[in-house]
């Protein structure tokens, strides 16, 4: 693995909630950072450039093989050392459902064809990819309180069901990865509470369990950053974590 120094790690979705919390504590550690983003300013207002030398901001929609194959690449034809995705659909109460039902399957297809292709262009490097998505996805038992699940398997189905293709496409992908099963994600902002965490291997089953509620989005992007990037603990490893407080 590259030093802490010369880590080179991409953002999709980082404007805002558990994508901007894992920046803002990336950017910290001196790793050089690339988010993606449909509107720059909205990213430049929070974190200006002239104090962030080391955030380098794209324009761009995380559907679009070009931009994202220029994000992924540290430098021409060395791809990055980590990529992290919390790209998502916005709900839309009126329909019940998102405004893209297959926002989560399109980046991830969209990340693996881009890596493919440069690949195939002599690019090299094996990214570690993080994703965030959502317990109540679980094929080895509920994972979520009895109360939930009338939400999560009837309101929430639909992104729900985008969220299980983008699992099953990274981990059929031969890529190194971490999902990130967040629970309920009630607010924006960091509470230092204890995040507990529930693993579970995609293809044999649950190897601890933890279900609660919810988290904020401050506090699930503070783990991300904190275990996946800052540390990489290997536990994590091609595993799903699923997290809450």
């Amino acid at each position: 693995m590259a030093a802490a120094h010369t880590q080179t790690v991409a953002f999709f979705g980082a404007s805002t909630g558990v994508g901007l919390a894992a920046l803002k504590m990336t950017l910290a550690t001196g790793r050089k950072c690339v988010a993606l983003c449909r509107t720059p300013s909205k990213l430049a207002a929070i974190l200006p450039p002239k104090s962030n030398p080391n955030l380098e901001i794209v324009e761009g929609n995380a559907h679009d093989l070009a931009v994202v194959s220029r994000c992924i690449q540290a430098r021409p034809g060395v791809l990055v050392d980590q990529i992290i995705s919390t790209i998502g659909g916005a709900f839309v109460p009126s329909k019940m459902t998102i405004d893209d039902p297959e926002v989560c399957r399109k980046g991830m297809a969209v990340l693996l064809d881009a890596l493919a292709k440069l690949r195939s262009n002599g690019a090299v490097g094996k990214p570690y990819i993080i994703v965030c998505s959502t317990t109540g996805l679980s094929r080895f038992g509920r994972d979520i309180p009895l109360a939930m699940v009338p939400l999560y398997h009837v309101i929430l189905k639909v992104p729900h069901e985008d969220k299980i293709i983008m699992e099953d496409q990274l981990v059929s992908s031969g890529e190194n990865f971490t999902i990130v099963r967040a629970s309920a994600m009630v607010s924006d902002q960091e509470t230092k509470k204890t995040v507990r965490v529930g693993i579970e291997d995609p293809k044999t089953g649950r190897e601890t369990s933890e279900i609660g509620y919810a988290i904020t989005k401050g506090d699930a992007g503070r783990w991300i950053a904190e275990n996946l990037v800052l540390k990489r603990r290997a536990e994590y490893s091609n595993k799903i974590a699923s997290i809450t407080t």
